[in-house]
C-alpha cells in the first residue's frame, strides 16, 4: 500500500507539472456542455440532468482511454520504465498507483461540468442521487482503463496517440452520449447497446434520474470489460516479453 502512494504521488506530480495536461483532460467536456447543453437542454430539468450525465461519461471516457492510453505508451519509450520493471516490488504496486492516479484526475476533470451544470442550467440531483452518481462514475472507469491500457501497452507512443483519438469520437457518438435517452438516430439506436459507452452512460442516467437500464447495454458492457482486461493482461505481458525476455 505504502509503495502504491508513492508511485500515485508520483504520477500525479508528473501530470501536474504540465499544466497543459490537466487543462486538456476538463477542456472537452466542459465545452462540449458550453456549446450543446446550456443552449438547448438548460430550461427542461430532466434534460438537463441527463445531458450533464451524459458529458461526466463523456469527461471519464476521454480522461482514461487519453491519460493511460498516450501516458503509457509515453512511459514505455522511457529508461526510467525499464528499472522500474527490474525492481524487486513487481507490477502491482505501479499499476495501484496509476489506478489511483487516473482516478483522481478522472474526478478533477469532472469540476467544470458539474459547475457549468449547477450554475448555467437547471439540472438538479438530490444528496442520494449525487453520491450515487459517484460511484458510478468509478464503476464507468472501468472498462475505459484498460482500453487505454491496452493501447498504451499494445502500441508505440505515436501509433497510441492516433488510436486513441480515432477510436474516442466514434465511441461517444455511436454510444449516444451526444443525444438525450429515446432521441438518438436509428443507427445510433440500433448500433449503442453494443459498445461500452451506452452502458456507461445508461448506468449514470439511472444514477441521477427514472431511468431503466437495457439489460443488453448492461450485458454488453460486462463481455466489453471482460475482454479489455484481457488484451490489456495480453499487451503487458507481450510487452514484457519483447523488452525483458
Amino acid at each position: 500500500m505504502r509503495l502504491a502512494l508513492v508511485h500515485t504521488r508520483y504520477q500525479l506530480l508528473e501530470t501536474v507539472r504540465i499544466p497543459i495536461a490537466v487543462i486538456g483532460s476538463t477542456f472537452f467536456p466542459t465545452v462540449s456542455m458550453l456549446f450543446f447543453v446550456v443552449p438547448f437542454s438548460g430550461d427542461d430539468p430532466v434534460v438537463a440532468t441527463y445531458a450533464t450525465a451524459s458529458m461526466v461519461t463523456f469527461a471519464v471516457m476521454s480522461t482514461n482511454i487519453f491519460q493511460y492510453g498516450i501516458g503509457v505508451a509515453e512511459d514505455r519509450a522511457q529508461p526510467w520504465d525499464p528499472y522500474l520493471r527490474t525492481l524487486p516490488a513487481g507490477a502491482a504496486p505501479r499499476f495501484a498507483g496509476r489506478i489511483a492516479a487516473g482516478l483522481a484526475m478522472t474526478l478533477l476533470s469532472l469540476i467544470p461540468v458539474v459547475l457549468v451544470a449547477a450554475l448555467a442550467t437547471e439540472a438538479r440531483v438530490s444528496g442520494p442521487a449525487f453520491l450515487a452518481a459517484l460511484g458510478t462514475v468509478v464503476l464507468i472507469a472501468v472498462p475505459f482503463t484498460l482500453m487505454g491500457l491496452a493501447i498504451g501497452y499494445a502500441l508505440p507512443s505515436k501509433a497510441a496517440t492516433v488510436v486513441a483519438q480515432v477510436i474516442f469520437f466514434p465511441l461517444a457518438v455511436g454510444g449516444g452520449l451526444l443525444f438525450p435517452p429515446g432521441d438518438a438516430p436509428g443507427f445510433i439506436t440500433a448500433i449503442a447497446p453494443y459498445l461500452p459507452t451506452r452502458g456507461a452512460v445508461e448506468l449514470m442516467w439511472a444514477a441521477v434520474g427514472d431511468f431503466r437500464v437495457n439489460p443488453t447495454s448492461l450485458v454488453m458492457l460486462g463481455v466489453w470489460i471482460v475482454v479489455l482486461a484481457a488484451v490489456a493482461g495480453w499487451a503487458y505481458r507481450r510487452d514484457e516479453g519483447r523488452r525483458f525476455s
